[in-house]
């Protein structure tokens, strides 16, 4: 009986996911992200409302409150979406993958330097995407700083 061969891994890198895929799956993501808190919140308010037995408005929350609760959910929905998976839902329709920039995996820690990092790419009428469209690896800030890149997935 013959001893199984080690099959080696395909290698992610050079299949370098372009800005126009980026950009849309970027679109969706947004899509998702506030439905699932819309509902989160609506369902939320019906809960404390059955429990409380008062109407409740989310509406009459103080604009800082919003804007907190906003933040939380966009670090969770793109943390734990990287982190688990190493794509959002987003990324995951148009068949692109968030990997480390030697090719493997993402791990919790770099997710997370990307995640941190995300924001700071919008700064300055977005400067921080301009490696996307430029750049041979097509890397953003938050790639640069998270040491990751985005590739296609499906020919992996």
């Amino acid at each position: 009986m013959k001893s199984a061969e080690r099959v080696p891994e395909p290698s992610l890198v050079g299949n370098f996911a372009g800005p126009v895929t980026r950009l849309t799956a970027f679109v969706i993501d947004s899509a998702v992200s506030g439905t699932s808190l819309a509902v989160i919140v609506a369902a939320m308010s019906a809960v404390i409302e059955l429990v409380a037995r008062r109407d409740i408005d989310a509406a009459d929350a103080p604009p800082a409150v919003g804007s907190i609760v906003l933040l939380v959910w966009l670090f969770l929905y793109y943390y734990v979406s990287w982190s688990a998976a190493g794509k959002t839902v987003g990324m995951a329709m148009l068949g692109l993958r968030v990997v480390r920039r030697d090719g493997s995996p993402l791990d919790h820690r770099h997710a997370l330097l990307r995640t941190l990092a995300f924001p700071f790419s919008f700064l300055f009428f977005g400067l921080g995407f301009i490696g996307i469209v430029l750049g041979r690896e097509h890397r953003a800030f938050h790639d640069v700083i998270g040491d990751t890149t985005v590739v296609y997935d499906w020919d992996a």
